[in-house]
C-alpha cells in the first residue's frame, strides 16, 4: 500500500498503477469480451492516444514541411516496438554481459521486433519484406534515435502518390501514410484483444511490466 502523500504513477491518462492492478483482477483470458474492450479503450488506446497519436496529429496539422517529419517518424518508431512487444507480450531488459540470461519473454535488442512487425503485420507487410524491414530499422529507426538523422539513403516525405507507406527504390518513408497504417493496425488489435486468448495473455504480461 502506498504511503500518504505518495505521487501516483499514471499509465494511461488518469489511470494509475493502482487502477490497473484493481482492473486486472476482472480480466480473464478467454473471458468476457466487454472487459477486454474496456482494457483496450481505457488502458491501451488511451495510453497511445494521449502520449503518441495526439502529438503526431499536432505535428501533422501545424507542420511547415520543413523537417517535422523527423519528429513524427521518431515517434512512430517508438510505437512500432511497443505495439509488437505488446502483441507478443515481451518485456525489454537492458542486459550487460555479466547479467543473468534473458528470460523466454524478455528481449534486449529491438531489431527482431521491428522486422517481425513490418514484414509480418498488415498493412505494413504489403510494402515490407524482411530485408527492407532490416534496412528501415538500421537506416531510419537507429539513425533517428541515435543520431537524429536518417542513414543509408533513406528520406522522409509527407505523402505517397498512392497508398504505400514506404518506397524501396528510392528509399522513402511516407510519414502520413505510415501513420494511417499504424491506425489500421491498432484497429485490428482492438478486435484481436477482445477475442484472442493468446493476445489477451500477452497484454496482461505487458501491462504488468509497465506497472512494476
Amino acid at each position: 500500500m502506498k504511503a500518504p502523500g505518495d505521487i501516483p504513477t499514471y499509465i494511461a491518462g488518469s489511470k494509475t498503477v493502482d487502477d490497473w492492478q484493481a482492473f486486472r483482477t476482472t480480466l480473464a483470458p478467454g473471458g468476457d469480451a466487454d472487459g477486454w474492450r474496456e482494457a483496450f479503450d481505457s488502458y491501451f488506446h488511451a495510453r497511445l492516444l494521449l502520449r503518441y497519436l495526439n502529438p503526431i496529429s499536432v505535428l501533422q496539422e501545424n507542420g511547415t514541411f520543413q523537417g517535422e517529419g523527423f519528429s513524427i517518424v521518431t515517434i512512430q518508431c517508438t510505437l512500432i516496438e511497443f505495439l509488437e512487444s505488446t502483441v507478443q507480450g515481451r518485456i525489454y531488459r537492458y542486459r550487460r554481459p555479466s547479467d543473468p540470461p534473458l528470460g523466454t519473454r524478455e528481449y534486449s535488442n529491438s531489431g527482431d521486433l521491428f522486422i517481425s512487425f513490418l514484414s509480418g503485420r498488415q498493412p505494413f507487410a504489403r510494402d515490407f519484406n524482411r530485408q527492407l524491414a532490416r534496412d528501415f530499422y538500421e537506416g531510419v529507426r537507429c539513425g533517428l534515435l541515435h543520431e537524429a538523422r536518417t542513414k543509408g539513403g533513406w528520406t522522409i516525405r509527407a505523402k505517397s502518390p498512392g497508398a504505400n507507406v514506404v518506397s524501396a527504390t528510392p528509399k522513402i518513408v511516407y510519414r502520413d501514410n505510415f501513420n494511417a497504417a499504424l491506425l489500421e493496425f491498432i484497429d485490428w488489435y482492438k478486435g484481436a484483444l477482445a477475442s484472442n486468448r493468446t493476445v489477451q495473455e500477452a497484454f496482461i504480461r505487458k501491462f504488468d511490466s509497465l506497472c512494476q
